[in-house]
């Protein structure tokens, strides 16, 4: 009998684990070259060295905060997934309201655990001139990511525990698909839930953004402005949105303190993720993870009675974000391959690897971006390549 079990998953995962392998090795191809050696680059040569010694200890302080508040996140959880089904028994709210209730509980938790590290990382910005933000607009914000995840916590827990009432544990064969379609309508309502873009006031760029997408191979995207000086010096851009929602959105600390041959580079690297479909292959690589990842919390899950009882809750929120931590090398992996696509291609179209140069080495000068991070943060924290191998690439 438990060979004939054997056999029968063995008939089942093979071919899964063979379409799974097929579908990352064609998200995981870019139009980088395979050939491509990038030449050295001294860290010395981007910046001068009182700005870069001062980029180095920022991030290196960064980088502790940021690990001491993941590992702050786990062990709260672990905490929460020993202890925290106890707390059902003085609920009345029923068995989704209950689950939902252990679920924003655990989120509350959370939250306290990471606010004195998020205090420290704001107290290390405000030193450094990143943010003007003072402490109480600080938590303003937090409180209001903190509602939206209250809110996609209720979601997700009233998709689950409503699936898993029915299909007992086989609920994450129904869920999977249903969070890859929310997935994707959050990819595609994101730029409409972005308060106070304006419309790029520059006619010569707005005409060159248009040149570039056509060269690129898209249509037109409309190009907006983030006032992101209210809130940091640091410059940064971004782009979002599916179809009729797509954008660039760039910030206005961009357009203060970079040339516009730097900010064209920007302007074709956003356009970029756009042509080459990131935002839909960043909807696959979440798919890729969201079937196996949702099988593995529902295993779990079964120690507590399976997600369908609230008690395993808290056990399920950990086995979440132990998940997401192990997952962090390979999904930072894929995030700097596109973002490498999108050098490249911006590269291609603009052929002005000079702006390009002053453009990255102007990170390290105003984002205190380090050139030449650890490995350990690059595998766990970059989402792009390092300066160093921008420039080296342009």
């Amino acid at each position: 009998m438990a060979r004939r079990r054997a056999l029968r998953a063995a008939l089942v995962l093979v071919p899964l684990g063979t379409v799974w392998l097929v579908a990352a090795a064609f998200l995981w191809d870019t139009s980088v070259p395979s050939d491509l050696r990038l030449p050295d680059v001294e860290p010395a040569r981007l910046v001068v060295a009182g700005d870069l010694a001062r980029a180095e200890r920022f991030e290196r302080v960064s980088r502790l905060l940021a690990l001491g508040g993941q590992v702050a996140l786990l062990v709260v959880l672990a905490l929460y997934a020993w202890r925290g089904h106890r707390l059902m028994r003085e609920s009345a709210a029923g068995r989704i309201g209950t689950g939902m209730l252990l679920g924003m509980l655990g989120l509350a938790f959370v939250w306290f655990s990471q606010l004195p590290f998020g205090f420290a990382q704001h107290w290390w910005q405000r030193r450094y001139g990143l943010t003007e933000l003072n402490y109480l607009e600080f938590i303003v914000e937090d409180w209001l990511a903190l509602a939206g995840a209250f809110l996609f916590i209720c979601l997700a827990l009233l998709i689950v525990m409503a699936l898993a009432g029915v299909l007992r544990w086989r609920w994450w064969i129904a869920a999977a698909p249903a969070f890859v379609g929310l997935g994707t309508f959050f990819a595609f309502l994101f730029p409409y839930l972005t308060p106070g873009l304006e419309p790029l006031d520059d006619p010569a760029l707005e005409t060159r953004a248009r040149q570039l997408a056509g060269e690129l191979g898209t249509d037109p995207i409309p190009v907006r402005v983030e006032a992101m000086s209210e809130y940091t010096s640091a410059p940064n851009a971004w782009t979002a949105g599916i179809g009729p929602s797509r954008r660039v959105v760039i910030g206005d600390t961009l357009l203060f303190g970079f040339s516009d041959a730097e900010v064209v580079v920007v302007l074709a690297h956003e356009l970029a993720h756009q042509a080459r479909e990131h935002i839909w292959k960043g909807v696959g690589w979440y798919a890729l993870f969201a079937f196996p990842g949702a099988f593995l919390i529902a295993v779990a899950a079964r120690r507590r009675g399976g997600m369908a009882e609230p008690a395993a809750v808290p056990l399920a929120l950990l086995v979440l974000v132990g998940l997401q931590t192990l997952a962090l090398p390979i999904d930072n992996a894929f995030s700097r391959r596109l973002e490498a696509e999108a050098d490249w291609s911006a590269l291609e179209v603009t052929r002005t690897p000079g702006a390009a140069e002053r453009l990255f080495a102007g990170f390290t000068e105003e984002a205190l971006a380090d050139p030449t991070p650890p490995g350990w943060s690059y595998a766990l924290l970059e989402t792009h390549p390092s300066i160093e191998e921008r420039v080296a690439m342009a």
